[in-house]
């Protein structure tokens, strides 16, 4: 079996609409998740939601781990639950196939061999302000339509997603600088977006100016 073959056949989990809610609600938790807590959001049964859950699990699409949420330990302290994240790596299916990644590493390299860090920067940050989002209140939304998965930390934003991930492993300061500059194109007036890594998630994040 290709890797093709096998990124189609993970991708056909998701094809059950149950499957899909429940991925995206493990997907956007900025924390693992419990089988209770799905199916309550879901609004199915415990039961029905660990089936998909584990269906989620052996797809490679979900990981597990298993913690008392009591925070108990010891005799007494019960059994811990069986927690669920999405997993790690990224999926994509071209159909013909297509190499978009190649030539995005390709010209990051061009990029930041010739220092061109500012530039880009400019770049990203005049076409954030250009999007036709831009600059609206909702900024959540206008960043999840970009990929980036905002939640909140009372007055912050943060971001669980890097839309560029496998760039920014390979060139962080480059493609980091650049997403900085394009969030801040798109930000409007009452946010002030800054780097601020969060394990797993975007390298910016956004919290509110005093004033506002």
């Amino acid at each position: 079996m290709t890797d093709e073959d096998s990124t189609f056949d993970m991708l056909a989990v998701l094809g059950d609409p149950v499957r899909r809610r429940l991925y995206r609600y493990v997907a956007a938790s900025p924390e693992e998740v419990g089988r209770d807590a799905v199916a309550e959001a879901a609004g199915i049964s415990r039961s029905l939601a660990a089936f998909h859950l584990d269906k989620l699990v052996e797809a490679g699409l979900l990981t597990v781990s298993f913690r008392r949420l009591s925070g108990r330990t010891g005799p007494g302290a019960g059994r811990p639950a069986k927690l669920y994240r999405r997993a790690e790596g990224e999926h994509a299916v071209s159909l013909p196939p297509r190499s978009y990644e190649a030539v995005g590493r390709l010209l990051a390299e061009v990029l930041e061999n010739a220092g061109l860090d500012r530039e880009l920067q400019a770049a990203a940050r005049a076409t954030g302000a250009a999007h036709p989002d831009a600059c609206t209140d909702d900024m959540e939304a206008v960043l999840r339509a970009r990929g980036y998965e905002p939640y909140r930390e009372g007055e912050t934003l943060r971001l669980r997603n890097c839309p560029f991930h496998a760039l920014a492993t390979e060139f962080p300061a480059l493609i980091c600088g650049m997403n900085l500059a394009l969030i801040e194109g798109l930000a409007p007036e009452e946010w002030s977006p800054a780097m601020d890594p969060c394990p797993g998630g975007c390298c910016v994040m956004l919290s509110k100016k005093k004033s506002h």
